[in-house]
């Protein structure tokens, strides 16, 4: 009772059409599509750009604990 039927939706979608226009609503759509098209590059950009930053990050924490036994074994050595 009360959620909308087909019957209601056609209703509905033939009042948009009628009140925007076929080519309108094409822009719409084609503005819509390119504006999440955006969206999705921006978030598969910024997720590379994450992942960059973290492989950096472990080189460079790799090579600190690479120098730092390097120097603990030279210490042992030197005693």
């Amino acid at each position: 009772m009360g959620g909308i039927s087909w019957p209601q939706i056609l209703i509905i979608l033939a009042i948009v059409v009628l009140l925007f226009g076929t080519k309108r609503l094409r822009n719409i759509g084609s503005d819509l599509g390119s504006a999440v098209k955006g969206f999705k590059k921006s978030m598969a950009e910024d997720d590379k750009q994450q992942h960059q930053q973290a492989d950096a990050e472990l080189t460079d924490d790799s090579s600190k604990t690479t120098e730092q036994q390097g120097s603990k074994q030279a210490d042992k050595q030197d005693r």
